[in-house]
């Protein structure tokens, strides 16, 4: 059974949706939408697309296409709300790019909306779908870091810049996705300090530091930065025997487990069974996977128990607390 789909954008990560699933075998690749006619015909030539693929630069006339069953969309966070809204009520299955929406609000009208009309909205939050990230939840549910400390996160890069949204809601969302899943829980406050320097209307952040607070006391602290070239995308979690890791810059050890601990010895404190310990991650492509599970949730018409529409809604919402607290100067805001 193949599925029909329309994939709205052919930026970077539109061609690698585009890539998967025209490779999958229960997906046929209708229609790929992008506002750049150019863009367009150079990813048809880079992937030798099927000619019978239709290129249309109006997302509103895909819709009407025969043969659709599901679209997957790739395009400004800011558009989220109204093409998904719109294939929603065309009957069609959605697979959207993170986050959701920009509003808590309407990320929880959609994913009511795809409840009355019976169908999948999925959220591409791939690193849930990531090897690494995998091993790491069952690290931390096995208990092999001790009793848990607290968390650190630092995202940064020099590009690219987004025009629609600041750091925050641009890098985020990646650290967070991550830090629930290893600890199977949510944050119940956040706050959240930002410093702009570029000369963008309307002002956005460039750097954000932010603290997520979860029911257990747990705390993790994010650094969140595009205009630092000391690329990073390094998480950790501590804990009383040790630091698990993820290092996704080191490709042949991304994830590790830091040992050691203190132990009082002649009234000092002195470390004790420091090792690093490099876990071995089963080879996969996240992306691939991300298509494969929204597949399968069309073909049994059964929500993910992964990424859901309302796993979703749920960062989004954490994203707009950060966001208070950074519109009203770091103030701790509930979430």
């Amino acid at each position: 059974m193949e599925i029909g789909i329309a994939i709205f954008g052919a930026g970077r990560w539109g061609t690698h949706l585009i890539r998967n699933f025209c490779n999958h075998p229960h997906s046929r690749v209708i229609a790929i939408v992008d506002p750049n006619l150019e863009q367009l015909q150079a990813v048809q030539k880079r992937l030798q697309l099927d000619k019978d693929i239709v290129l249309l630069e109006d997302w509103t006339k895909a819709l009407e296409l025969p043969g659709i069953e599901a679209v997957a969309i790739a395009t400004p966070a800011s558009t989220h709300y109204e093409i998904i809204s719109a294939a929603l009520k065309k009957g069609y299955h959605v697979l959207s790019e993170k986050p959701l929406t920009l509003e808590y609000s309407e990320s929880v009208e959609l994913c009511k909306l795809a409840e009355q009309q019976q169908r999948q909205l999925f959220i591409d939050h791939t690193y849930l779908f990531n090897p690494v990230v995998q091993s790491g939840q069952t690290i931390v549910a096995e208990g092999k870091l001790g009793e848990l400390r607290y968390g650190y996160a630092t995202r940064t890069h020099i590009e690219p810049v987004r025009p629609d949204v600041d750091a925050l809601w641009d890098l985020a969302i990646h650290d967070i996705c991550i830090l629930n899943s290893w600890l199977d829980q949510r944050p119940v406050e956040v706050q959240a300090n930002g410093t702009v320097w570029l000369p963008q209307q309307p002002p956005q952040s460039d750097l954000v530091m932010a603290k997520l607070t979860y029911p257990s006391g747990f705390q993790a602290f994010l650094h969140l930065c595009w205009l630092n070239p000391d690329k990073q995308r390094r998480l950790g979690v501590v804990g009383t025997q040790g630091t698990l890791i993820f290092d996704e810059m080191s490709a042949d050890t991304p994830l590790v487990i830091q040992h050691g601990h203190l132990e009082e010895q002649n009234n000092r404190w002195k470390a004790v069974g420091v090792s690093r310990e490099v876990l071995a991650i089963a080879k996969a492509e996240p992306l691939g996977q991300v298509c494969n599970e929204f597949l399968n949730c069309i073909r049994q018409n059964t929500a993910s128990q992964i990424s859901s529409g309302w796993v979703g809604a749920e960062l989004v919402g954490i994203l707009c607390a950060l966001n208070d607290s950074l519109e009203q100067g770091g103030k701790v805001i509930p979430v």
